[in-house]
């Protein structure tokens, strides 16, 4: 009976214990809580209908996509791949700026004004020498005439280096118009020098080309006046004296060029402004 009574005991301590052990599996109950209503909807007023204008074109926006609308006009200097004779041009007139040029080059920068220039062309264009046609047309006149020619021989504009060349030497030309590029400029660049010598006005033109159509052709190096009527004499004392003055008497040429980049003119400013502070610091310590 003792030993029943232990065992069974030890039965109901399992028990318990095992009851201890087990896991708590039932939860506290949930407050019902009732959701809100929703909130009644306002009331929508009815949209205005706008008032539609009926125009002859629709109104259609553009669209500048791939296979749209033609691409509006842009500056594209910048994504321009020049011409090589552009190219050229533009470092020349860099090199030049750059390098010391002698006086001997530097002279033809020193062109005639435009207005003066402009009443030279207007005296140029009455002498202008005749064309194959006319000079054609003149010929069989004087053939038809029976080859006797009347009256004097007309007054024309000389052309040509080694012509204007001659009438300078031989003090015939009373005006001598330069071109001022004319490429190389070594074939030109003595012949300044040599009106002075002779005493014979000069004037320097800008463009060659402008001195080519007078005597028409494309481009023309220098030209000379020998004569003109009489009604053109106080035309041609005008230039005359305009080219004694502007060139002839102008003194010796000089030297020109040398002028430099903005990067490096700022950077001389800048360390002439830093010596100019430093030298005014020590004065003030000195006094």
């Amino acid at each position: 009976e003792e030993g029943a009574l232990g065992s069974g005991f030890l039965a109901q301590d399992s028990v318990q214990s095992a009851q201890w052990q087990r896991p708590c599996t039932a939860m506290a109950p949930k407050k019902q809580t009732k959701k809100p209503l929703p909130k009644a909807p306002l009331k929508k007023e009815p949209a205005k209908k706008e008032a539609t204008v009926e125009t002859l074109f629709e109104h259609r926006p553009k669209n500048f996509a791939i296979g749209g609308d033609v691409q509006p006009k842009r500056d594209l200097t910048r994504y321009v791949k020049w011409p090589k004779f552009v190219q050229v041009q533009r470092k020349k007139k860099i090199l030049l700026l750059r390098l010391k040029v002698p006086p001997s080059l530097n002279q033809f920068k020193n062109t005639a004004d435009k207005s003066v220039a402009a009443q030279t062309f207007k005296l140029l264009k009455k002498y202008q020498p005749e064309t194959k046609k006319e000079r054609k047309e003149r010929l069989l006149q004087l053939a038809k005439e029976g080859g006797k020619q009347s009256g004097k021989a007309p007054h024309f504009v000389k052309c040509g280096m080694n012509f204007v060349t001659k009438l300078i030497e031989s003090k015939r030309a009373k005006l001598v118009l330069i071109a001022h590029d004319c490429e190389p400029m070594e074939l030109l660049c003595w012949m300044p020098a040599l009106c002075k010598a002779k005493d014979i006005p000069y004037m320097i033109i800008k463009g060659k080309s402008r001195l080519g159509q007078v005597v028409n052709k494309d481009q023309a190096t220098c030209l000379a006046i020998t004569s003109v009527k009489k009604e053109d004499e106080a035309d041609l004392a005008k230039l005359v004296s305009s080219a004694k003055s502007n060139f002839n008497d102008a003194g010796r040429p000089k030297w020109g060029g040398g002028i430099l980049g903005p990067k490096a003119q700022h950077v001389i400013a800048k360390r002439e402004k830093a010596l100019a502070d430093e030298a005014a610091k020590k004065a003030g310590l000195m006094i």
